[in-house]
């Protein structure tokens, strides 16, 4: 790194409301992730009580294939296979999109982000987040001491809809079910849904992710934190600092 690339990184955390680093040994070492049996639910919250609001319900059953004996590397591109490389399950693949945008990152990944669909630098290149909101999540990563390939990153849909549309229900119903298969193969112990899609999708609900957002939600045994799509924070910097306070959240759980 550069001296102008680290004075960037450090303008960029102080945007975010980062006051300062720590030297402790902690931080420079990656946590491992507690055995299940020992993992503790968010937000005091075990396993057999609700979501925090009643009309935020249970998210579906994981499809079979979620419980996989094969490694989770294998188990991915085992899915990745049967999706293909050109899909013809929705219209998608009639509005003009490249190709399949999979996922990618650490198979066995304690953390995992969720988008809502790929864009044109996706499309071209075949990976989630590669464009300017994608560098803008690496940055994010970077922050709470991580790296890409240490998380997960995948997308409610796999297809750019045209013209970076919002997804439409009946492709959302569509593909929704292979994001549920992926989180079923990794099973990470946090979950971030960056906006309004991947949030709805995961906790089924309509509310919006202005009040989603600041809370940790128990989802299938992970904590769920819901928060701004980078893309947002890209026309509202102002809202990099409340995405900060959610990253501190998962840092923290990261920790302990």
């Amino acid at each position: 790194m550069t001296r102008d690339d680290l004075a960037a990184h450090l303008d960029y955390m102080r945007e975010l409301g980062v006051q300062g680093v720590s030297r402790a040994a902690e931080w420079r070492t990656r946590v491992e992730a507690p055995a299940a049996a020992d993992a503790a639910p968010a937000s005091g919250e075990t396993d057999d009580m609700p979501l925090e609001e009643p009309h935020v319900t249970t998210a579906p059953d994981l499809p079979a294939a979620a419980a996989v004996t094969l490694a989770p590397a294998e188990a991915l591109a085992a899915l990745r296979h049967e999706i293909g490389p050109a899909c013809t399950r929705c219209k998608l693949h009639t509005l003009g999109r490249r190709q399949v945008v999979f996922g990618v990152g650490n198979p066995q990944a304690r953390l995992m982000f969720v988008g809502e669909a790929p864009g044109e630098d996706e499309d071209k290149q075949g990976e989630p987040f590669v464009g300017r909101a994608g560098q803008l999540l690496t940055k994010i990563i970077e922050a709470i001491g991580m790296t890409r390939e240490q998380v997960y990153i995948a997308n409610v849909i796999k297809c750019r809809p045209p013209g970076n549309r919002n997804p439409e229900p009946d492709e959302v119903m569509t593909c929704e079910p292979y994001l549920f298969e992926q989180l079923g193969i990794i099973r990470p112990t946090i979950v971030v849904a960056l906006g309004k899609f991947a949030a709805q999708s995961l906790l089924r609900t309509t509310e919006p992710i202005t009040k989603l957002r600041g809370r940790v939600f128990e989802w299938r045994g992970a904590s769920l934190i819901p928060t701004f799509h980078p893309a947002y924070l890209l026309r509202n910097p102002p809202a990099k600092r409340e995405v900060w306070e959610d990253m501190k959240k998962v840092r923290e759980l990261l920790q302990g």
